[in-house]
């Protein structure tokens, strides 16, 4: 069974969104019926060019019904790009969709035009080009969110995966997303199925003001949920904090008390949103 709607995590604070091969349309339901806060059937690089026709028909089909879920289509420099746009513009069940290789506000420009009004785009950064135009990207009025495909950039940049290396292309999507008062942006997937290294990672994509991260299977999707959430020692502080201050700040005693309760009423909204206890 579908988790119920009520249920879902609105996209602007979405932790775990699974990538799903759209070759694969017998796993278009169990991603659903996952933990994943987002769904996202993949019609770039997990599918070959030779089978891009049909596993876009499989996605088409899949959400004219009564499925819901984003689509992760070709980038704007390819000929399958303007086909994924026909096909998909106006689908009910279309939650939005991730621009892959996205390199400038025009091309989520472009996208947008052809697409709904309103239709929410996640702009996929995934090279050295698309990290220095971040800041356009992300002050374009068709963008959504960042994300970062963390894979690809390495790839293009000859950069590894160690966090040192990869906290600067992080942190310029963090301040461009914030720049341009978007929501916070969605890091890269953790290959492999080592739980400690993924808890690892979401640690490092919250210190780096990341609020969201890509998954690569079903089994992923709940560590990151609890990884990108506030832990119950962390709510409950917040609640202190604002039982000794005031949810109005009634009772600050000092300058360092403000930055102190805003951390606290950050930390205590999203643990309302989560349904993290506040007591230990």
């Amino acid at each position: 069974m579908e988790r119920p709607v009520t249920m879902r995590i609105a996209p602007e604070q979405a932790r775990s969104w699974l990538l799903v091969p759209a070759s694969k349309p017998d796993t278009f339901t169990a991603a659903l019926n996952s933990a994943a806060d987002a769904v996202i059937l993949d019609v770039e690089d997990a599918v070959t060019p030779a089978h891009k026709p049909k596993a876009r028909e499989d996605v088409v089909a899949f959400l004219s019904g009564h499925a819901r879920a984003w689509v992760r289509i070709n980038d704007a420099t390819t000929p399958f790009w303007e086909e994924d746009l026909a096909a998909l513009s106006g689908l009910q069940g279309l939650e939005g969709v991730m621009l892959a290789k996205t390199e400038s506000g025009q091309q989520v420009d472009a996208t947008a035009e052809r697409l709904p009004e309103g239709t929410k785009i996640l702009a996929l950064v995934e090279s050295a080009v698309g990290l220095e135009a971040a800041p356009e990207i992300a002050r374009t009025e068709g963008t959504f969110r960042l994300a970062f495909g963390s894979g690809d950039f390495r790839r293009d940049t000859g950069m590894d995966d160690s966090p040192t290396s990869m906290s600067y292309p992080r942190s310029r999507l963090t301040i461009a997303s914030r720049a341009a008062r978007i929501a916070a942006p969605i890091d890269g997937p953790t290959l492999g199925t080592d739980l400690d290294l993924l808890s690892r990672d979401c640690a490092i994509t919250l210190s780096l003001g990341m609020a969201g991260k890509l998954c690569m299977t079903p089994a992923q999707t709940e560590p990151v949920n609890t990884g990108l959430s506030p832990s119950v020692a962390d709510a409950a502080w917040a609640q202190d904090v604002i039982d000794d201050l005031g949810e109005d700040g009634s009772r600050v005693r000092d300058g360092s008390d403000l930055p102190r309760l805003a951390k606290a009423k950050k930390i205590h909204a999203l643990a309302t949103l989560f349904h993290i206890p506040t007591q230990n």
